[in-house]
């Protein structure tokens, strides 16, 4: 007896690390027709009799042969995550089976990694898992706040209407986080491009009017001197300046990633550029507003949904006042008490979720708030790009204006001797 409880234990321990792997195959249908495709399978026989079951009489099966560069394949993004959704949502409200819509997601993916992700996650339900439970085994893709959500759909037997709340959510913070990166990236690339041209320039174009001004036997204007000095500068020590650059970079990554203090910070200190601060407050508080309003509306508890909503801010002020919040809230505080409490919130917003509680649609009146402050980002983002143009002309203007003036002072002022 005791051997037949041991063997029952170990079956699905072993079906269940069997992973799917990639095959090619041919064969002819019943019409004698000529076909070919590519599926995963536990295995070469199992392939073969999933043919045979499709009509298909298989001839050649054999394991697909990995490519020698980028067989790993890309690295799955959040973009990835609410594209899988959206396909999961629509398949299921659609009544395909779990199971088969993850097997026709699986198969139509070209990033080998999503596609071993998402076999993997098929074969943990085959086994008899729950899709909670398959996610879970990928923390890195399926945050918590994700993982949650399944879990309550789950639980209420609304899987595929939470999935498509989803998809919808991941769609808008991306979008949101597409125009913050733009809204950063432009000056900072502008920036960077004024900094190569002008050590180009030190380098390079500097040293040869430098010879030319030798033969002058005159002293150089001292705006010229100052170009000149800079121009010796780079050249002997170009190596060590951008060593200590790069060490730098490294150096501050490094401690932001591992200090929380610092991050608070640099994150407060960024909520106070001007535009630039405003522009990552309100996409704070509309990122705030989305994930609160998803995940109560999933049916998530207040008090742990905050807790979960913290992290998805993305910044450490509005993150460390969300969990006061949750705090507050978990001891019977109203949430626009709560938010009174952390002065960090607009007016409008504690209103607007005073109503939404007093109402018992807080979830319809955040996604609202989220609306609004999307678009408010949207805007700002768009008057910030025109607002930059001339700034970023005068700035490169400047500085490349500025040494072009210093190398022909000495010129002019020859041409004024002579003349």
């Amino acid at each position: 007896m005791s051997v037949s409880r041991s063997a029952i234990k170990k079956e699905p321990v072993a079906r269940s690390t069997m992973e799917l792997v990639p095959f090619v195959w041919e064969g002819t249908d019943k019409r004698g027709v000529k076909m070919k495709g590519e599926q995963t399978a536990k295995n070469a026989n199992m392939l073969r009799a999933e043919l045979r079951r499709q009509g298909i009489m298989p001839g050649v099966v054999k394991p697909k042969p990995k490519p020698l560069f980028g067989a790993a394949g890309k690295a799955i993004t959040a973009k990835d995550i609410a594209f899988f959704s959206r396909q999961m949502a629509t398949m299921m409200k659609s009544g395909v089976p779990i199971v088969s819509s993850l097997e026709i997601i699986g198969e139509g993916h070209k990033n080998p990694r999503m596609k071993k992700m998402v076999g993997s996650i098929r074969a943990d339900i085959e086994g008899g898992s729950s899709m909670y439970e398959a996610i879970s085994k990928h923390p890195v893709q399926f945050d918590e706040l994700y993982r949650n959500l399944v879990r309550a759909g789950e639980g209420a037997g609304v899987l595929e209407t939470v999935l498509d709340t989803v998809a919808t959510y991941k769609e808008n913070i991306e979008a949101l986080k597409s125009k913050i990166k733009k809204a950063m990236f432009y000056p900072i690339m502008v920036i960077a491009v004024a900094l190569v041209v002008s050590a180009i320039l030190l380098i390079w174009v500097v040293p040869q009017f430098e010879d030319v001004f030798k033969g002058f036997g005159a002293e150089l204007p001292a705006f010229t001197q100052m170009i000149v000095g800079m121009s010796r500068f780079m050249v002997a020590w170009w190596w060590l300046i951008l060593i200590v650059i790069v060490a730098s970079v490294a150096g501050f990554i490094y401690a932001y990633k591992r200090s929380p203090p610092m991050q608070h910070a640099m994150d407060r200190f960024v909520l106070k550029i001007p535009v630039i601060g405003q522009i990552m407050n309100n996409s704070a508080i509309a990122r705030f507003a989305r994930t609160t309003a998803v995940t109560f509306k999933a049916g998530v508890p207040l008090v742990e949904a905050l807790g979960i909503v913290a992290g998805a801010t993305g910044n450490k002020v509005y993150e460390e006042a969300v969990l006061r919040m949750r705090d507050d809230v978990s001891v019977g505080y109203p949430v626009n008490m709560a938010m009174k409490q952390v002065n960090i919130f607009p007016h409008m917003v504690v209103q607007m979720t005073a109503i939404g509680e007093e109402a018992g649609a807080l979830d319809a009146m955040l996604f609202k708030v989220a609306e609004y402050f999307e678009q408010e980002v949207n805007d700002a983002v768009d008057a910030l790009s025109s607002l930059m143009e001339p700034m970023i002309m005068v700035f490169i203007g400047t500085i490349v204006g500025g040494m072009v003036i210093g190398m022909y002072l000495p010129i002019f002022k020859l041409g004024a001797v002579v003349g």
